[in-house]
């Protein structure tokens, strides 16, 4: 295995210990913040603290730290600051394990990440660090809380939520995938509890819009997701009357256009009008149901290859175009939070209503003539548009738009409908059954009921619970520390008790960006005016994982805190960057698949910045890397032979490059526009290959042109040291301590492309007669178009195809083409 240490010098572990100092001691990541040079916020999704780090952070930390280099060069102010997300369950299994507190888990590895972040030569600014399990930051999420509680954003409610039976918490519906918890893997199931919400959709439609804001700077796929996650739909809601009951059940429908299709009426088992409206006589089948429900995943309900299933209600819904009686049915098929948890059923153009009415043998009635085959004998509904039948309002018209329009507005007339907008979003239910995470700063109260915490008491700390004390049981372990959880009502001062539960680790990511800020401030969570200086963070770096989770709740927390007066801006993130993912071999990387990658043994063999140019050289920043693919040997190598030019250059620092070889001066100066644009259209892997190019021709004007000591040699080696500290920090300070020039690189001005030397010295211009090429010149750039039809006209070769015809039209091109037709 190649060893670290180069024959002429290079000692990559002596580097990075020597620079990692040199840049503590200094600062040199500590943004002044004293407007003398343009602001620029640079940050990466904050870590959760599991262990040291691994492969997939060695991608995700170096983007984000070559773009903060890079804008320091420029000579922006740049502030790229570092923290935790630490709390969260898995500290929690852990100190379970271990008869412990969470805390000693997730500390210790907090530390030894970063000890590993100095390592890696990530320029993050230490003075800013924070952590959400600290009491000075989670006392600012609870303050949060209740402002968001005074504005009527924070409720709670009994609803049926998502149960992990393994970890033994509510799941919010964005961490269930494909009916599995997110976190363990295990089935996830229903459970009806009294629950903290967020109002996320008061903000839906905001949500969307300013979408607009970030168009073109977010990739296309996240926006996309986000979209389809809030789910617009425009429809109308419509009144049914279900007999027996006084108040009509409201419905929403994307076609009201096929009312007259309906032909039964379906209600979600677990909607509170099942039960409700259920007769005596069909209640025991009814309940039995309900329970089989309850064991079935969402995904499993929601799945086209299911059967259809369900039980009679023993109740008619009403139609209200026809006043038709429609049979209610209790069917696992419909959600209940979907709209009101009822729907009206068209079989004809729905098809799992229709293979609800097959299996039921309901009638089917074609309200749109689709020209395709009759749905009750082919089972395929025609979902599509058509000529409106057996719809008496409707009769005569074949836009869907007008029909859609005439129902509603007929509904709206009679005062049993009208147009409405729904989404598919549903507010943020926030409350888990866990120890360790944020207290919910309420206190329940027998005669006040619910009673916010008052700011002068907060923060609400958690109690000293650890080991097995906090094994799950159903409820949160905070119940049992009946000390913690007893206390005087702050309004009446008689006896209540704390809410039990903790917030969703989500809550402390989507405001922490502010914190940064303002991090010494014990008297506010931010200071507006430190926000205005700095934020709209100018670029973030994440997983696109995070797409419907952090970073839509981010955009939430940022349009509330607007409409408090906290900030002037609309949209977090101004621009945002996915990484992909490290795997090996084809797969992601596993201890069960025996193929991961330790990161630490990875550094110890080849040096940071042998594994930094890696990364980056593999691949754009969107694409995963396969590290069975790669060779950091060979990347260490290229290291050191721009190790060794800095060594041999011998020209003296502030040599006038202008007097030094012209060729080696062109050469340097399209390395360093392209490199420029490459980095500013984050083409890493390409800006790597550019300066891999620069290096190379160095090299051969050292070995076998100008020499060493010719100040272009000098000039191209500086490029290289400059251009390289974005992604190999530690070889280039040492490059440029060798070149004589005073530290840190970090800090240098990012080299200029001087626009004179990117002018090609030559061009070849293709000279054609009757169409066919019969010579090739090499002219100036910007020769004259009479001087190049003069060339082409006195070239050997065109006088030859031309055999003494005249001319009778010369067509020029310059620099490129000339064109001679003759007679």
């Amino acid at each position: 295995m190649t060893t670290e240490r180069d024959a002429r010098g290079y000692d990559a572990a002596a580097a990075q210990e020597k620079w990692q100092r040199f840049w503590e001691e200094n600062g040199t990541f500590t943004p002044l913040d004293d407007g003398s040079a343009e602001r620029r916020y640079m940050l990466d999704m904050f870590p959760y603290p599991s262990g040291d780090l691994h492969m997939g952070h060695a991608e995700a930390f170096v983007m984000g730290d070559i773009v903060a280099r890079y804008w320091r060069l420029l000579g922006y102010d740049v502030m790229h600051p570092i923290g935790w997300d630490s709390f969260g369950l898995p500290a929690e299994n852990a100190a379970i394990a271990r008869d412990a507190h969470p805390a000693d888990w997730t500390y210790a590895n907090i530390e030894t990440q970063a000890r590993s972040f100095k390592r890696y030569g990530l320029s993050f600014d230490w003075s800013r660090r924070l952590h959400t399990s600290d009491p000075e930051y989670y006392r600012w999420t609870q303050w949060l809380f209740l402002r968001f509680y005074e504005r009527g954003l924070a409720y709670r409610k009994d609803s049926f939520v998502n149960w992990c039976p393994v970890d033994q918490t509510v799941l919010a519906n964005e961490q269930v995938v494909q009916g599995l918890c997110e976190r363990c893997g295990a089935v996830v199931t229903k459970r009806k509890l009294t629950q903290w919400y967020f109002k996320i959709t008061d903000y839906a439609q905001r949500l969307l819009d300013d979408m607009e804001l970030i168009e073109g700077s977010w990739p296309d796929r996240v926006l996309a997701m986000q979209r389809n996650w809030i789910g617009r739909s425009e429809g109308a809601w419509v009144d049914f009357t279900i007999e027996g009951r006084e108040e009509p059940v409201r419905v929403f429908t994307t076609r009201p256009d096929t009312l007259y299709g309906a032909t039964f009426f379906v209600v979600a088992p677990e909607a509170s009008l099942a039960a409700e409206i259920v007769t005596e006589e069909h209640r025991p089948a009814f309940e039995e149901y309900l329970e089989a429900t309850k064991r079935a995943t969402e995904i499993e309900r929601q799945s086209s290859e299911r059967p259809k299933t369900g039980v009679f209600l023993g109740v008619h819904a009403i139609n209200p175009v026809n006043g038709e009686r429609l049979p209610v049915y209790a069917a696992d098929y419909v959600l209940a939070e979907y709209g009101t948890g009822a729907v009206m059923a068209v079989p004809a153009h729905d098809q799992r209503d229709l293979d609800f009415a097959k299996a039921f043998g309901l009638p089917v009635r074609v309200v749109v003539e689709t020209g395709e085959a009759n749905p009750a004998e082919t089972f395929v509904a025609t979902p599509g548009d058509g000529a409106y039948v057996n719809s008496p309002a409707l009769e005569g018209l074949g836009d869907k738009k007008a029909g859609v329009a005439k129902i509603t507005a007929m509904l709206a007339e009679q005062g049993r409908g009208e147009a409405a907008v729904t989404f598919r979003l549903r507010d943020w239910l926030l409350s888990r059954q866990r120890f360790w995470g944020c207290p919910i700063p309420i206190v329940h109260c027998p005669s006040c009921g619910e009673v916010p915490v008052p700011d002068d008491q907060l923060p609400v700390r958690l109690p000293d619970l650890r080991g097995a004390e906090l094994s799950p049981k159903g409820t949160s372990p905070l119940a049992s520390a009946t000390d913690w959880v007893n206390v005087d009502c702050p309004r009446c001062g008689g006896p209540a008790q704390r809410d039990t539960d903790t917030m969703d680790t989500f809550v402390d990511s989507s405001w922490y960006y502010f914190r940064y800020c303002s991090p010494g401030r014990d008297d506010v969570p931010f200071d507006p005016a430190d926000v205005a200086k700095w934020m709209p963070v100018a670029q973030y770096v994440g997983g696109v994982e995070h797409a419907i989770l952090h970073l839509l709740y981010s955009r939430f927390f940022t349009k509330v805190l607007a409409d408090m007066g906290m900030l002037d801006f609309p949209e977090p993130f101004g621009r945002l960057m996915n990484q992909g993912q490290v795997i090996n071999q084809g797969k992601a990387m596993s201890k069960s698949l025996g193929n991961g990658v330790d990161l630490g043994a990875q550094i110890d063999a080849y040096g940071v910045d042998a594994i930094r140019t890696t990364v980056v050289f593999a691949g754009p920043p969107e694409d995963d890397i396969d590290w069975a693919d790669v060779s950091p040997g060979s990347t260490l190598k290229f290291l050191q032979r721009a190790h060794r030019l800095a060594e041999d250059v011998t020209s003296a620092p502030g040599a006038d490059a202008a007097t030094g070889d012209p060729a080696l001066r062109r050469i340097t100066h399209k390395a360093i526009a392209e490199v420029t644009d490459c980095l500013e259209g984050h083409r890493f892997n390409v800006a790597v290959a550019r300066i891999m190019e620069l290096v190379n021709a160095a090299r051969k004007a050292i070995d076998s042109g100008p020499g060493a000591g010719d100040p272009a040699v000098r000039e191209a080696v500086e490029a290289v040291a400059v251009m390289l500290s974005t992604i190999a920090p530690y070889v280039a300070e040492e490059m440029w301590e060798l070149l004589g020039q005073p530290p840190s690189v970090a800090t240098a001005t990012w080299p200029k492309a001087d626009p004179a030397l990117l002018v090609a010295e030559q061009v070849t211009c293709v000279v054609q007669v009757q169409g066919k090429v019969r010579a090739r010149l090499d002219v100036a750039p910007d020769v004259a178009e009479a001087d190049l039809r003069e060339l082409a006209l006195a070239d050997p070769a065109v006088q030859r195809a031309l055999a003494g015809r005249e001319v009778r039209q010369v067509i020029v091109r310059a620099p490129k083409l000339v064109s001679i037709v003759p007679v």
